[in-house]
């Protein structure tokens, strides 16, 4: 990375320290030596705003990000242990990156509850914990019943904290003749959550047979019981159970 100038602070005039001479300081620190310490903070801006370089296309100033950033790498060398036998950049990237995506969390504009945020964190755990088992990538059912929370909460937590995107968004092309998912909104009468959520529905639709789309009708569209989609549709009780509940799953699958 060239020379930036962040936080006012011009990165070429930054320390470059070689391994030894980590070790060193390191040594210095554990005895208690500040001096050794701010060096050593100094040296390992560069790894900082390598990070926050990760995060070009968030809204958050690259200022914010940086100052962030640096709370990850001092939590980083208060917790480093040298018994682990692992470089310190190693450890400390995870810590700062973590940080990072916390604060990014924290400052959306919608207020999220700890609680809430507390679930998606989870879920985003399992989530990960179920793909590096080799397992394909989890549905939002798995996620509620590995973690032992409602599928509700789940889905709700995890919509809480992810990032929104602009109406304004380009969706296709670029330049002048890019097209923003705004221009897709034609009717005027209808808000954008309206709009956005049709839109999801009608394609999700597209992926469901006949036969489930009929019951799918029936009892959400036209507000028909089971019992009585029985009757119009001449099968039992429990296969229309069957078909609503896959036809269901195949939305949700689409939808995500």
């Amino acid at each position: 990375m060239g020379r930036v100038t962040i936080c006012g602070l011009d990165t070429a005039t930054l320390p470059r320290l070689n391994s030894a001479q980590c070790d060193a300081l390191l040594n210095r620190i554990d005895e208690g030596d500040v001096e050794a310490r701010d060096l050593f903070l100094r040296a390992n801006m560069r790894l900082v705003l390598s990070c926050v370089g990760r995060f070009s296309k968030s809204q958050e100033s690259a200022d914010d990000l940086f100052q962030v950033g640096m709370v990850g790498l001092l939590k980083a060398l208060n917790n480093f242990d040298r018994s682990l036998d692992v470089r310190f950049s190693t450890y400390a990237v995870p810590m700062i990156l973590g940080e990072i995506k916390r604060a990014l969390r924290d400052r959306t504009t919608v207020k999220v509850s700890r609680s809430m945020r507390d679930t998606a964190y989870r879920a985003l755990k399992a989530r990960e914990k179920m793909m590096e088992a080799g397992q394909a990538e989890p549905d939002l059912v798995e996620i509620s019943e590995e973690i032992g929370v409602p599928l509700k909460e789940v889905a709700c937590a995890l919509d809480a904290v992810s990032e929104p995107i602009s109406f304004y968004e380009p969706v296709f092309g670029d330049g002048e003749d890019s097209l923003e998912l705004v221009d897709q909104l034609a009717d005027s009468k209808e808000t954008s959550e309206n709009w956005s959520e049709r839109l999801a529905l009608h394609e999700a639709l597209k992926n469901v047979p006949e036969r489930e789309l009929e019951v799918i009708k029936l009892r959400y569209f036209d507000g028909k019981t089971q019992v009585e989609i029985s009757k119009i549709v001449g099968i039992s009780q429990a296969q229309v159970s069957r078909l609503e509940k896959t036809a269901i799953a195949r939305i949700r699958e689409a939808i995500e």
